[in-house]
């Protein structure tokens, strides 16, 4: 599996563990790293003992919060030129878009929303830069979130390595499923975006096609 969590714990520890979950909360290079499996399998190596759960909490809770101040003064310093930003092979202008309609449609929420969303998840700070959101209304909806999800997420992996006998076997299943889920909420947007694209250009033929009739009966 591309990124695996367990090897990406495995190889670079704890430590590891903070800086990957740093980046991808707020480093717009770091989307594509794996913030909720990383979380999830995190817990679960705590509930084998591999890892301390008191410093893999405190330690993902920091830096989920301190990633997201970087991308927030990134935003408000530097991040308009993300708008101007060609597409890369890494980099699309499509991930600012998703976090915008984020934006648009739950506000400062977003800031907590979005950490359970990938991709939105990174860009989410920058853009509450970029648009200035107040400072301290930032931070207190940065602080939340990063409860929730740093907190919460490896909770749950650490709560079900407690209760299932050799979940390890289970744990690529598990984790595919952990990525299904987190990315169901792009898939929504993506299709109401769609239907209201398609819905625009439906509206905008049958104007064409008024105005073209409204022509010939006057030329009559």
């Amino acid at each position: 599996m591309f990124l695996d969590p367990r090897d990406l714990i495995v190889t670079f520890g704890t430590i590891g563990l903070f800086a990957i979950v740093f980046a991808e909360s707020g480093l717009f290079f770091g989307f594509f790293l794996p913030g909720d499996s990383l979380l999830f399998t995190a817990g679960l190596f705590a509930s084998q003992g591999t890892l301390s759960l008191p410093l893999i909490l405190v330690g993902c809770f920091v830096a989920a919060v301190a990633g997201d101040q970087v991308g927030y003064l990134f935003g408000k310093r530097v991040g308009p030129a993300l708008f101007r930003r060609p597409d890369s092979r890494f980099f699309r202008q499509e991930y600012v878009e998703r976090a915008q309609r984020f934006f648009e449609k739950y506000g400062a929420k977003t800031i907590v929303l979005a950490r359970f969303v990938p991709i939105v998840r990174t860009f989410a700070p920058i853009l509450a830069g970029v648009g200035k959101m107040p400072y301290r209304t930032f931070v207190l909806f940065n602080v939340v979130g990063g409860l929730l999800w740093a907190v919460g997420v490896t909770l749950l992996g650490y709560a079900l390595g407690e209760m299932i006998p050799d979940i390890d076997r289970y744990l690529l299943p598990i984790i595919a499923l952990i990525i299904l889920i987190s990315f169901i909420p792009i898939g929504v947007e993506w299709l109401k975006s769609r239907r209201q694209r398609a819905s625009a250009v439906d509206i905008a033929h049958h104007r064409v096609e008024g105005g073209d009739g409204g022509d010939r009966v006057r030329h009559d």
